[in-house]
Parts: C-alpha cells; structure tokens; sequence
C-alpha cells in the first residue's frame, strides 16, 4: 500500500457499498453490461470514432466466430469454421443405401450388403449424437494456432487423464465457447476447449492494457483530467464516475480499471500515455511479443468493435505475465476501495466507495467468493458475452483460469464454470498429463518453439514438441508472495459475505 494513498486507500474488508452510484438504463445492444453505470457530470462526446462504429456489426452469434470479423478491420484472417455438424449427416443415409446396392451389384450376398450399410449408418453423425448440436450455434475454426502445442489448435476438449485422475465436469456444467485451465507458474495447461478459438474478449482485455501502461506512470503521479480525455467512450460504457476538470493520482485511477470496469479510468490512463491511438498499437506491440497471436486489439478497454479479438489462450498468457507485477496483483486482488468523488468546500474532496465486479472476488447473493481467489479480470459485452481470468492458489499450487461466452445465460455463469473448472484443476493437477503449454514473451522463451511453429509439417512438430517439453524459465517467477496478497482480500469478504443480508447491485 502506498503511503500517499489517503481517501483512496484500498479497503480489504469489502464492507463498501456503492455510495453515489446510480444505475444506468438498460444496456444497447454491442454496449457493457457487465457493471452498473456511474453517472458523471461530463460525457462522451457523441462524434467520437467508438461511439460512431455500429457494435451491432458483429452480431451476437456471428462475431464470436472470429473468422470474419478480423477481416473487417485489417486484423490477421483465421480460417473460417466448418460446416454445421448436420451438413454430414444428412448425406450420411444416402450413402449407407449407396454403399449396400454396390456392393450388392458387385455380387456380395445380401447380408454382407446389409452390413455395410449399417456399418455406414453407425459411423454417421446421427447416430453418433452429434446432429442435436444447435445448427445457429457458431461453431470453432477446424484449424487454430498450435501456439503452445499442437493439441490447443483442434477443436473440443483437450485432457490427458491418467488412471485415478478425476473426470471433468460435463458438457452440460461447462457450456463455455471457450476455456483453459492451466499451472500459473510452470504453464502447464491441465485441459482446455478451443483455447486459439478467436472470441470478442470484453473487458478482460483490460489485463494486456494494463500490462502495457502500468510500468510507465508511478502510482502517485496526478493528472488533472480533461474533456478530451474522456472523449470516445462507447455508448453504456461502464464507469467508476471520473469527473473533469479534477484530479486524481494513477494509483486511483488503476483502482478504477480493475474494481469498476471503468473505461473513463482507461480512457485517462490512455490520454497520459499519448493518446488512445497510440495506446492501441501499443497494446498491439506487446501482444505481439508476449506471443498473443491470436489477438487483434481495436479499443483498450474492451469495447464491442469489429475485429477486436483475442483468445481464452492469450487471456491467460495477459494474466500471467501481469501477475509478475506487485502493482498488478494489488489491484487485481483488492475487494474494495475509497474512490475520490466531488470537490467540496474548502478543497476538501469526499470518497464513495467502490467493489470490485469479480464476483469470486467479491461474491454475490448467489455465488461465494473462491477460497484462495487472487485476481484477475471480468468482462461482458452484447458481443462477446460474459469472459472471465482468474487466479487461485490451494497449498503450493497456484492456477489460471479463463472462460470465454458460456452457453447457459444464467446469472455469474463465467464465474460458476470458472469455479469448477478451478475445483478439478486442483484435485487433479498431478493426475494428468498436460496437454500444452503457456509460453513465455518472446524475448524470454526462446526453448518453446512458439516463433518457429509457424513453419510446416517436420519443423513444426518439434517446436511444438519443445513448447511441450519446456516447463521452467523466468515466467514462473510472480511467486507466492503475489498471490498472497488475495489471501487478505479474501479474509476481508468472509466478514463481508457473513454479514450481509442485501443482495448486491
């Protein structure tokens, strides 16, 4: 904690209520709706090139495909997906009846005819269950990058179980587009589903933002905002109700990216770092070298806009080298703060308390906050759903998490499949073989192969091979003394939790 924090210190014991905070209308469509609205007296100017762009360009069921969107904005094209899995099937009958009249042509007895046209019919998608998919419901790439290993580019689930090892929870309690779950510190991933799959990332992209432009401004650095800073704002964007023309030190202002989403906080950041243009090709850059192929950065703050993706893979590898920042895990981690607000007589300005909208951080009327929970990001958005990265140490192990759009639209879902994916991770971390690898940037990881996987067939192989076979190295150095610091967030939430009787905004 620094000792200039003062009316912006962060408060543990996430006893705070949102004072002064209103709730804002229902979200438009392509708009965030992952927090509650903090109304302001300044605005987003209405001629700005974000609040200009259609969100609605991408739909709510074509975008996450990724294969088209990129396209749109100049972003790396991805291979499109395949056909719907009832394509195949509905040829599959006529060619069982085709493969039994040859071969009863070629003069098989008719039994054998028979045979093989039964045989046809059980190897038909039909039969095999997989016809019941939703036909609307968009469907991964068949091929994706093999960044980390071979395996995490093909499609469905990837898990190497060894005789003992506990089974994943089901189709039905992991409904995710898009998942990973993996060893924070070796990298190791443990299992994963599409984890290449490129998906509209929401508000989590706010860790590479983050990673970007926290080194460069030290904490206790003010800025005195403008109107221009605030300008270009998505319409609905969520807000931790910063106000121009007042000043507020960059430790206050991470305080709002991590615990309210706020995309005026990431809007100021922006605009002392040069400029939101600028900022971008940053966070570009850095993606590039933290081998985050598979993202394509258009907002910092996450807004719904078309061809800004990234991958549940890339999320993981964000939060993962964030956690190596004490800056970073002390955000990431803190269940509640004091938030400066108005001006008052005298120069004296009051504080309004702020909660941080990671409910297995800061739990909620129908979910507890995670035992061991540490950070990292959430997100939602009309586009890219609800996306969540997590961190949890149990012991001496410590695990990443990223969920990306669940299926089931129930209320926290991410974080409920997050919670369950993080429970098998744990009991099963030394029962399974891993199935990939989180690489290192790459000024760092030169053993992992991910520059030269790109190549083909032979050569590609083996750099995924030594991805695979590579498992130490610097990245796994943010260490238990990071992680830690959730512990006292946590402890915080217990009381919290205990004595609350009020369901949350």
């Amino acid at each position: 904690m620094h000792p200039s924090m003062g009316s912006g210190s962060i408060r543990r014991s996430a006893g705070a209520l949102f004072r002064g905070v209103l709730s804002a209308p229902r979200a438009k469509a392509g708009t965030f709706t992952d927090v509650p609205t903090t109304f302001c007296a300044s605005t987003a100017s209405p001629a700005s090139p974000l609040a200009s762009t259609d969100p609605t360009a991408l739909s709510a069921s074509a975008a996450p495909s990724a294969s088209a969107a990129p396209e749109a904005s100049g972003a790396p094209a991805t291979s499109g997906a395949p056909a719907a899995s009832a394509a195949p099937t509905a040829s599959a009958a006529p060619s069982a009846a085709g493969n039994a009249g040859r071969a009863a042509r070629n003069g098989f007895p008719l039994r054998t005819a028979a045979a093989l046209a039964a045989s046809g019919l059980l190897a038909s998608p039909l039969l095999a269950g997989t016809a019941h998919a939703d036909p609307k419901a968009p469907a991964p790439p068949s091929t994706m990058s093999q960044i980390g290993g071979g395996r995490l580019g093909t499609p469905g689930v990837q898990v190497a179980l060894r005789p003992g090892a506990p089974k994943l929870p089901g189709p039905d309690a992991l409904t995710a587009r898009s998942w990973i779950v993996s060893d924070a510190e070796s990298g190791k991933v443990l299992a994963a589903k599409n984890p290449h799959w490129r998906l509209a990332p929401a508000s989590t992209l706010k860790m590479l933002f983050a990673d970007t432009v926290m080194p460069k401004f030290p904490k206790n650095q003010k800025h005195t905002v403008k109107p221009a800073d605030l300008a270009g704002m998505g319409a609905g964007s969520s807000l931790v109700g910063i106000k121009e023309n007042l000043s507020y030190t960059v430790h206050d202002l991470w305080l709002g990216v991590f615990l309210r989403s706020g995309n005026d906080a990431v809007h100021t950041l922006s605009a002392m770092n040069g400029g939101t243009k600028t900022t971008v090709t940053q966070m570009q850059q850095r993606a590039k070298e933290l081998n985050a192929n598979d993202t394509h950065v258009v907002t910092p703050d996450g807004y719904d806009a078309p061809g800004q993706v990234s991958s549940a893979y890339d999320l993981s590898l964000f939060a993962r080298q964030g956690l190596r920042n004490a800056d970073f895990r002390e955000y990431c981690s803190t269940a509640s703060a004091q938030f400066p607000g108005d001006e008052g007589k005298g120069g004296k300005r009051a504080t309004f308390g702020i909660q941080n909208t990671n409910r297995l951080l800061s739990g909620d009327y129908d979910i507890k906050p995670y035992p061991g929970i540490a950070g990292v990001k959430n997100g939602s958005t009309t586009n890219a759903g609800s996306t969540f990265t997590g961190v949890a140490h149990r012991g001496d192990r410590k695990l990443l998490v990223t969920v990306m759009n669940p299926e089931k639209k129930e209320h926290n879902e991410a974080y409920k499949e997050a919670a369950k994916l993080l429970d098998w991770g744990f009991v099963a971390a030394d029962k399974v073989d891993p199935v990939g690898r989180l690489v290192g940037p790459r000024s760092e990881d030169d053993g992992t192969g991910a520059v030269k996987a790109k190549g083909k067939g032979k050569d590609a192989h083996e750099s995924t091979q030594a991805a695979l076979n590579s498992t130490g190295g610097a990245n796994s150095t943010w260490t238990a003394v990071g992680v830690g610091s959730g512990v006292l967030a946590v402890l915080g939430i217990v009381a919290f939790a205990v004595h609350r009787r009020r369901r949350l905004p």
